[in-house]
Formats: C-alpha cells, structure tokens, sequence
C-alpha cells in the first residue's frame, strides 16, 4: 500500500478514527491494533510477506528476553574472546538474532548478485559456468527492518537497554506502519517505550504532522515523479544524448531522490505524529551542506548513524591510526553502497564518497561544519554558497553512478558529461524548462524553512488565515495539478 494510492488515502482515516475513538483508554489494546493495521498495510503488497516480518521479530523478541537473563552470566567474562564464546552465554543469543537477520537479509538481497558474480569471474578465467540463480521477490522494506530489529539485540548485548516482555508491543514497533518500509530505521531505545505509555491526541501535534505530511506529499508527487520523467528518458539511452541533456538529468536526479526519499520520511514522521508518535528526524536539508561529511550527517540520518554506532565505532572508529582509519571508513561506505542493492554501481558508489570523504578525516576536517548553514541570516557568504555548490555537484556525479544500472553505463554517462556542449540549451520540451522554475521555487522553500524539522513547518502560521491556508490549498492544488501515473518510492527496492 503506497502512502500516495487511493488504498491509503481509505486506510489512513479508517486506522486514525479507530486508533483515537475505540482503542483510545486501553494502551494494550491500541498498540494490537497497531499490529493489526500495519500487517494489513504490509500484506497488501503480498501476504507471504508477513511470515518474514513475524519471523524476525518472534527471533529478536526471544534473543532480547535471553540477553537480559544471561546480563551476569559467568559464561560472557569480559574478555573472553575464542570462537566457541560466541556459541555460549549471551554471545550465543546476539550471534542467533545477527545469524538470522543477516541471513534473511543475504539470501532475498544478494543471492543471486553473488552467484551472478561468481559465474563471471569463473567464465573471465577461461572455465565453463552454469548459469544458476532463483527468481526471487525482494520483500518490501526488509532492509529497513532487520537493521531495526538488529540494533535492539545489539543494545540489549551492550547494555544500553533492557529487553521488553511485552510481545505485542515489540511486534508492533517492529512493524509501525509509518516507517516500515522505508524508515526512519528506529532505536529502540527511542520508539519502543512509545509503545509502552499512555498516549492521548494533541491537536498542535496532529497538525504539525499534517504540514509535515503535505509537505511530503509535494516532494514525491510533484519534485520527485516529475523529474523522473525527463530523468528516465535520459538514462534509457545516455550514450545519444547531448551533454546538456545528460548534465540537466544528474540535476534532477539529485532532487527526485532527495524528494522521493526525504518526502517518504517527512510522510511517515507526520503520520507518527498523527498516532501520538515521535519518531527521529531522517533529512536535514542535505542540500545545503559545505563538504561531504557534513551531507552525509544530513542524508538518511538513521542509517548513517546505524553505521557508525553498529560498524564504524565497533571496528576502532578512528582511534586506531591513519591506517585504520582509511579501512574502517572504506568499509562503512563500501557495505552502506551493497546495502542499497545487489549490483557493483552501489559498491563503487560507496567507494567513491569514502575517498572524497577521507580527506576531510584524515586532516580532521570532518566537524568543520557542524551548524546550521547562514543560521538567522537572508543570504548566505560568498564562500559558503561556493561550498554548497561545489559540494552539490560532487553529489550529483556520485549519484550518476547510484542511478545507472551498470559501472559501464555509469562511466559512458560520465564521459558524455566532459563537452563544451554541457553548456547549451538543453534538447527538451518546454513543459521540462518551466518545471526547472518550479525546482528554483522548491530550493527557495527550503531555504527559507532550513531551520526547522521540514521547510513549511512554521510557514505562514502568523499570517492571516485567507493567506495561511491558500498557501496550504495552493500546494494541494500543485499535487494534483502535477501528479503523474502512482509511482512507487524510490527506496522500496533497498
């Protein structure tokens, strides 16, 4: 079920009247509600599905209430470090839940890319290979939720939380329809005693989630969709297209992505808060970053910080020396890119941003930019506009490599893009030209509201209310004016 489908648009209202009205004075009884609803939005892609889900949460469930009964165990002496340790005391619960997770995570995502590449490799050679591989369906959001499932065992392991005895409760933060599928990849230490507290209707919060939701809503159906557009004509065949055309697509690429992946988010926070629910910030205006490390604490907020608190940290961080360092941020990037999907573009993706990320590390340069670019000012210096353009089209050459479907057609894009002719008008329809006006307005939007959780949060709240609501009905109208065929987000392939 697609949050922007006709399905949804019933679901919604139907959960949010149920969730306040019925269920409203038992906690127990609204979080199985819960459960029920977002298996239900889940199993609509397919009911075969939700035995995945229920599996891994039934897993992690076990191996948290496991992990806290073995906290003083003898068998888990710090220190102990042999193999057979990981098969006893609490590491033999953390290894099942990783062992699950991650297997479930391999076998649906990177079976047949491993195969695939294997048979390659022994056809390079000279060898004779059988081509082997199995048609299967990648489960909607899986890598979302094993990450969210996996850092709770994880933080029960470390002792940072406690394990909760209460299923129900457990099953349904695994399962929160608002960020199943594409994030925000939760903590449980922020989202799960959600699900254990009382929660009554606040009209300021509900809506401050339907600005954040509209606001959302015009990032996928009117920035991102409509960039697809010209975008996919481009790419089905780069190697004819003029420069211009090709520069004039990365560009648009930059913002579908930005605004399919960061409208998702921005629809699932304002759902959250619809349902009494704070759920993390996952974009903070990327865009107007100054360096790559600065983007990249900007981008996808929640599994960059996954990343670092589950992989970077545990591997020595950058304690370790220079040398150790290069590695440990060769292989966050290098496993962030396989985890977007099964194919070498990801990997070189990743690769590419750890080595225009090194040297801002390397020369402690990574925190430099730590604020909230031209805070309380109009306009931004000379310098810091330079930076966020520099740095801007550094991001927009990575995600032509995110974008193709081969390394080879990747480097025929970026080849293409090395013309004079980069410099003329682009070979397009009119409708594209006044679509580009619509993308400056969009920035300026941002710009004006890069202070606060999404760019129209505090927009027109003092206004008169003829103004404050035409505006709001004024963004309505360009979603449907501008909406194309129902497309789905971007980041449910991953």
């Amino acid at each position: 079920m697609l949050f922007n489908s006709i399905e949804f648009l019933i679901f919604l209202p139907v959960v949010f009247v149920l969730y306040w009205s019925i269920f409203k004075e038992n906690l127990r009884a609204q979080n199985a509600f819960l459960l029920f609803a977002s298996y239900l939005f889940y199993g609509w892609w397919d009911w075969r599905f939700l035995g995945l889900i229920a599996a891994s949460s039934l897993v992690d469930y076990y191996c948290g209430l496991k992990l806290g009964k073995e906290w003083g165990a003898e068998a888990d002496k710090e220190g102990r470090s042999s193999f057979a340790s990981w098969f006893s005391g609490r590491k033999k619960y953390l290894s099942i839940s990783l062992a699950f997770n991650l297997g479930l995570l391999g076998f649906f995502k990177y079976f047949n890319f491993f195969i695939g590449s294997a048979s390659e490799l022994i056809t390079s050679l000279g060898f004779q290979s059988n081509d082997y591989s199995l048609k299967l369906i990648l489960p909607i959001g899986i890598s979302f939720y094993t990450f969210q499932t996996m850092s709770y065992t994880l933080d029960i392991y470390k002792r940072k939380i406690k394990p909760t005895k209460d299923m129900i409760a457990f099953f349904a933060y695994v399962s929160f329809f608002p960020q199943l599928v594409a994030g925000p990849i939760e903590r449980a230490k922020h989202l799960l005693p959600q699900f254990m507290q009382k929660r009554s209707f606040d009209y300021n919060k509900a809506m401050d989630g339907m600005r954040q939701i509209l606001w959302g809503l015009f990032k996928k159906m009117v920035i991102a969709d409509n960039c697809a557009v010209f975008v996919d004509q481009v790419y089905a065949n780069p190697g004819e297209q003029p420069a211009s055309n090709l520069a004039l697509a990365a560009v648009f690429f930059s913002f579908q992505i930005y605004g399919d992946f960061s409208g998702y988010s921005d629809i699932a926070i304002g759902l959250g808060r619809l349902l009494g629910f704070d759920l993390m910030k996952n974009f903070a205006y990327p865009y107007f970053s100054r360096d790559i490390a600065e983007f990249w604490r900007r981008w996808h907020i929640s599994l960059s910080s996954w990343f670092r608190d589950y992989v970077y940290i545990p591997l020595g961080g950058n304690h370790g020396g220079k040398a150790s360092t290069m590695r440990n941020v060769f292989i966050v990037f290098l496993v962030s890119g396989l985890w977007h999907g099964a194919n070498w573009t990801f990997v070189f993706w990743g690769g590419l941003n750890a080595l225009l990320f090194l040297p801002l590390m390397l020369n402690n340069k990574h925190r430099h930019h730590m604020g909230i670019v031209a805070k309380g000012q109009t306009f931004p210096k000379l310098v810091d506009l330079g930076l966020m353009l520099t740095n801007f089209i550094l991001v927009t050459l990575t995600w032509v490599i995110f974008r193709s479907d081969s390394v080879s057609e990747a480097w025929v894009y970026i080849s293409g893009l090395w013309s004079l002719d980069v410099f003329a008008w682009p070979l397009m329809d009119i409708r594209v030209y006044l679509f580009s006006v619509l993308i400056v307005c969009f920035i300026l939007l941002e710009w004006i509201g890069r202070e606060d959780d999404f760019a129209i949060q505090k927009m027109g709240l003092r206004w008169p209310s003829v103004l404050r609501y035409g505006f709001y009905y004024g963004i309505v109208m360009m979603i449907f004016l501008f909406a194309t065929k129902e497309q789905e987000f971007i980041y449910f392939q991953f």
